[in-house]
């Protein structure tokens, strides 16, 4: 039990920068109207979202023409799941604030963010949302997912021993959703529901290699633990 003393999970700042980190595309509200940008968005060290758009772009043209040259706009960006599960979205972020022509690109001052997690949404403090960095995983975070899920199911499976039993009953499918520097969340599956459990690491793993001997060590814990009767029953049953 004193392998799982740790048990934090990221900070509110640290999740919304990682959002930011790891979004493809972007969704923008501005002067009444609503534009998508893919693959369209950088992001500096402080946090200010650097937007590339087309010249005829009415958010570009708003921008220039604005009082000040700052409209007002809202940045919304979503967070999904690489691995294939109901409800992909596992968390939003809206910046809220102003864009301002800056060599080229529109450069965007947030005055609010705001975080949406299954657990409910919170409004970033604006100096530790600058100050803060992504997740060191999140990066990387797709490519091991989707390869735990792939390559190794008989892993996954072993890792449901960490879980209480009544946590797994009624499971169809049980797939890794989310990992970062303080733990792995598995998402449980059942015919018309869902829950998500957190496994926690021992202590924060701070990179790849670090993550490999964190993940290690939940698996060597799950190999010694008993198999979980709902499991068991899946097993035996098949999966629906």
């Amino acid at each position: 039990m004193g392998e799982h003393s740790w048990a934090a999970s990221p900070a509110a700042a640290e999740r919304a920068r990682s959002v930011l980190a790891t979004a493809w595309s972007c969704a923008v509200t501005a002067d009444g109207g609503r534009e998508e940008f893919v693959g369209a968005h950088t992001v500096a060290e402080d946090g200010r979202v650097l937007l590339q758009v087309p010249e005829d772009s009415a958010l570009l043209a708003a921008a220039i023409c604005a009082p000040r040259g700052e409209p007002s706009a809202v940045l919304e960006f979503a967070d999904v799941s690489p691995v294939p599960v109901r409800n992909r979205i596992r968390a939003r972020l809206w910046l809220a604030g102003w864009f301002v022509p800056e060599e080229g690109d529109l450069a965007f001052r947030a005055t609010r963010v705001v975080l949406r997690r299954p657990s409910g949404a919170v409004v970033v403090d604006l100096d530790e949302f600058a100050a803060a960095a992504p997740d060191p995983l999140a990066t990387a975070e797709a490519r091991l997912l989707t390869h735990l899920a792939d390559c190794h199911s008989d892993a996954v499976e072993r890792l449901t021993r960490l879980v209480e039993p009544d946590s797994l009953h009624g499971a169809v499918k049980v797939q890794p959703i989310a990992v970062d520097r303080h733990g792995l969340t598995l998402r449980i599956e059942r015919t018309r529901a869902h829950g998500d459990v957190r496994l926690p690491f021992h202590r924060p793993a701070d990179d790849v290699a670090q993550l490999t001997e964190r993940m290690h060590v939940l698996l060597t814990q799950a190999s010694a633990a008993s198999c979980p009767r709902a499991l068991q029953r899946q097993r035996t049953d098949g999966d629906g």
